[in-house]
């Protein structure tokens, strides 16, 4: 690039957003490599804090946000047109795929192999009476699962808050930062106001600490299955080999820009969830696949209530449930951002119904092929699953699970490719929204983008090398961070049927008073 070029990047930078966001990321790096051991007590004192003080508000902000984004799409203003464009610039299944690989990430694979059974050996509180291990605890198992990747926690991914940022960023000319959520309440001075500032920053680091952990994950996790199938040593070198693969595969996706990359990427991963999805319901237990999800669903929607608001065990609740909704209201702002810059031109209505409903249906789904299909071995061989995934955690449970499908000799395999894939997403369409939130472009310099990508890796990689937590702690660090994020969005809760009023006026679909 020319001097013209660079002079160009660094004018568009928020350098404060990116200085103090950079450097509590680096200062975090840095205490973890004198004292993990105080690191991981800070983390984990934080993470009880919030759960203890917020937890209960968590579950009423995900009902909110539930409820405020269908009564918007139910009613007239679902017919509202964001954008200054009709014509959406994406297809509608790229459109879809793109949402539901970005929303999803690692979670598509491992979470989904491995949490369904965690509920079935050891049932949810809330389900009394029923003993872990048997076929009663199929259904409240699964619902739970669906719970935590389900309506409620997918609506903060834009189903709402995207009505303010298309409208603030294509309408009155903001930036699509996080800030611009404060747009109804500060107007024009969000561009220069603290606050903004702050929630920018905020937003950043949860985002980029659920991002960072997903790549060191990848890293620890592909190099088990390696390990588990190959017979190759699982040691540091094999897992820095796995992240320089993943950031070679990010970075020529970045390089080749949203319109294709992402979304190239996007589509591959749908398509092979689908084919892997439709390869064991014709020759894997396909009919256990299907009456456990038609049922298990009867259980989720008749309890659903019950299950989001349950209250009776703190200690459950923070390992499970609030540690899920927590990781999406942490994530929520910058995958609203991406969620606002693919949909100009797409209406209210379209938004809600393929995030919060048709995403979290694809996924629960998918979890119901992968948890089911190791629920279903279980209980033909007791110990198959569930010793691995207590010996081994999530990557044991997943490979467990490939081993015993039709193919096993190569389903594992299969499993790690798609892994990587959905982390490679994630972390380009997140590198794309960190990039907007520090330069305000929705098309942000390919360079920034790059420039997040080699960070996020490069932490990831020396927390690996640190061990004692390092990844785990910044994992839970994503709660903590949800904790001022979640006070952003119930402003967006006042303010977005606002928005969503003046543009029906100015379309023309409802009149003024």
């Amino acid at each position: 690039m020319t001097k013209d070029d660079w002079k160009k990047i660094r004018r568009t930078i928020d350098w404060p957003v990116l200085i103090i966001s950079g450097g509590l990321l680096s200062a975090f790096v840095l205490f973890s490599m004198i004292r993990i051991d105080l690191v991981s007590n800070f983390v984990d004192r934080g993470f009880e804090l919030s759960i203890r003080y917020f937890g209960a508000y968590w579950q009423f902000l995900m009902l909110a946000t539930f409820v405020v984004g269908a009564v918007l799409a139910v009613s007239k203003y679902g017919k509202v047109r964001l954008g200054d464009t009709t014509k959406p610039e994406m297809s509608y299944f790229k459109w879809v795929a793109v949402i539901l690989t970005t929303g999803l990430g690692a979670g598509g694979v491992f979470w989904a192999a491995a949490e369904p059974m965690y509920y079935f050996i050891d049932v949810p509180p809330m389900q009394t009476g029923i003993e872990g291990g048997s076929t009663k605890a199929i259904g409240p198992a699964l619902a739970q699962s669906y719970m935590s990747w389900g309506f409620t926690a997918w609506s903060v991914y834009g189903a709402v808050s995207a009505i303010i940022l298309i409208y603030a960023h294509n309408h009155k000319g903001m930036p699509l930062q996080p800030r611009t959520l404060l747009y109804p309440i500060l107007k024009e001075k969000v561009l220069t106001s603290k606050w903004g500032t702050a929630v920018d920053v905020f937003c950043i680091i949860g985002a980029a600490a659920g991002t960072i952990g997903p790549i060191g994950f990848l890293g620890l996790q592909v190099s088990y299955g390696i390990s588990a199938i190959f017979g190759l040593p699982d040691t540091f070198t094999t897992q820095l080999v796995v992240i320089i693969v993943l950031l070679s595969v990010v970075i020529v996706s970045t390089l080749t820009g949203i319109e294709r990359g992402i979304q190239i990427l996007s589509k591959l991963n749908v398509n092979l969830v689908a084919v892997i999805a439709v390869f064991l319901v014709l020759f894997g237990p396909g009919k256990f696949i299907i009456t456990t999800f038609i049922s298990s669903y009867g259980t989720y929607i008749s309890d659903f209530v019950s299950i989001s608001t349950f209250r009776g065990d703190d200690v459950w609740l923070g390992s499970w449930l609030l540690f899920f909704f927590g990781w999406f209201i942490g994530f929520g702002p910058l995958v609203s951002l991406f969620v606002a810059r693919i949909s100009n031109g797409r209406k209210i209505r379209e938004i809600f119904i393929v995030v919060a409903i048709v995403a979290p249906i694809v996924t629960n789904l998918w979890f119901t092929v992968l948890g089911g299909s190791g629920i279903f071995y279980e209980l033909r061989n007791l110990g198959s699953i569930s010793v691995p995934l207590n010996e081994g955690g999530l990557p044991s449970a997943i490979i467990a699970i490939a081993e015993h499908m039709p193919l096993g000799a190569i389903m594992p395999s299969v499993f790690l490719i798609l892994t990587t894939l959905f982390v490679v997403t994630t972390v380009d369409s997140m590198s794309y929204s960190i990039s907007m939130a520090v330069t305000g472009e929705d098309n942000p310099p390919k360079a920034v983008r790059l420039f997040w990508i080699v960070i996020m890796s490069t932490i990831a990689t020396i927390l690996i090398k640190i061990g004692g937590g390092g990844i785990g702690a910044l994992q839970s660090f994503v709660v903590i961070a949800a904790v001022p994020v979640s006070i952003l969005l119930l402003l967006v809760l006042r303010y977005a049927p606002q928005v969503a009023r003046v543009l029906a006026i100015e379309q023309g679909i409802v009149k003024k008073r």
